[in-house]
């Protein structure tokens, strides 16, 4: 590793973590036994808990990290003033630190908050010193330097960061007549679990789940950290199909940040929404299992069964290879098609009844539960 281990300290960041903390575990507990939090502190800090959250997960993440939609401005706004109350950077910083990430995921010299440098590193340790791997390049967000929202908030960051978190907390204190109720809970309190629930995201996401999509990366799946992360806990698909508006993409799935940009988008402060296509997410899916099923089977080499056993391996696998020819073959007839005629005659085309009458998307599910059904077998084998 080049990367140095003792990179300068970085105070900024040092002196803020520590000052939210600090509160939280010294003052509260006392404030607490001495004295009554008012229900409306409480009301607010889950509110503000639930704007900053949203901001930084539909907002800095996945609206200006990743271009997943388009907001308007009125939208633009309300990320970036609750964003800039959630204390972790101006948007432009945030998202282009973001955009690193994902280009050198697990490079432990270039990737930021890189997990392979372990928990601590990765969930706080990579802000608290000045490392070369967190040094931010502009030149890889020249969209970012022209959005008048963003850039206006990263010239008066300080203003929205202290603005907010003293101007409004301080205010609906005293409006309540629970200052310190106020600044303890609203403030300090939710700012605390604001920041650790993104920094699980970096850390815990990386090491604790599922890989159903790949294992190209740390990245995992994991429901539970879903559950205090907005939905952003489907970590594996998330880094396999970054420009997804979406994380948990099966209606079961918490992933209350991916309805909020759906109900923007009713409501018309939200376009462009990206899905990746069903049939790519089954295409993943059916080739980690196959990955997986291939695992399980030399695993088995010594076993009497191992010849009929990858005998129906290997024709699923010759069977997935002829159903992603014929996707490829689709989509290429399908941009043929479009070229060489109007949309007006494209759906009474020959090609098109064609296309539609082969569905790729139930080939790749059935395989997929094949595949399941045969690492049965080999558990039982």
């Amino acid at each position: 590793m080049s990367t140095p281990t003792r990179a300068p300290i970085n105070w900024p960041a040092s002196l803020m973590l520590s000052l939210t903390a600090v509160p939280v575990f010294f003052v509260l507990p006392v404030y607490l036994w001495f004295a009554e939090v008012s229900t409306a502190a409480w009301v607010w800090a889950g509110l503000f808990w639930m704007a900053n959250g949203m901001s930084i997960t539909a907002g800095y993440h996945r609206l200006w990290a990743h271009r997943a939609y388009q907001a308007h401005p009125v939208l633009k706004w309300f990320f970036a003033v609750f964003g800039g109350m959630a204390v972790q950077n101006s948007i432009l910083i945030w998202a282009t630190g973001h955009r690193i990430h994902h280009r050198h995921v697990d490079d432990v010299d270039h990737d930021p908050y890189s997990a392979k440098r372990g928990f601590w590193f990765s969930h706080i340790g990579w802000m608290l010193r000045n490392y070369p791997s967190g040094e931010v390049d502009f030149d890889r967000a020249p969209d970012l330097l022209k959005d008048k929202v963003v850039m206006f908030q990263h010239r008066h960051y300080l203003w929205f960061a202290f603005g907010s978190n003293f101007g409004i907390v301080m205010a609906l204190g005293a409006l309540y007549g629970d200052m310190w109720g106020f600044v303890l809970v609203a403030g300090f309190l939710r700012l605390f679990v604001s920041h650790h629930a993104t920094f699980f995201i970096n850390s815990l996401a990386h090491m604790w789940g599922r890989q159903p999509y790949t294992t190209t990366n740390t990245a995992k799946d994991n429901d539970v950290l879903a559950l205090f992360t907005w939905g952003e806990g489907y970590h594996n698909y998330h880094h396999y199909f970054q420009w997804d508006y979406r994380n948990g993409i099966r209606w079961w799935q918490w992933d209350p940040t991916k309805w909020a940009i759906a109900t923007a988008s009713g409501l018309g402060l939200a376009s462009d929404l990206k899905r990746v296509p069903e049939v790519k997410i089954q295409q993943a899916r059916v080739t980690r299992e196959l990955e997986r099923t291939r695992e399980a089977l030399e695993a088995r080499a010594e076993h009497n069964r191992f010849d009929e056993l990858k005998a129906e391996f290997d024709a699923e696998w010759r069977e997935f290879k002829q159903t992603v020819s014929a996707w490829a073959q689709i989509q290429s007839a399908r941009i043929d098609a479009a070229k060489a005629e109007v949309k007006e005659r494209w759906e009474r085309s020959e090609i098109k009844e064609q296309i539609d009458a082969i569905d790729i998307e139930r080939s790749l599910r059935d395989q997929l539960q094949r595949l399941q059904a045969l690492q049965r077998q080999f558990a039982t084998a």
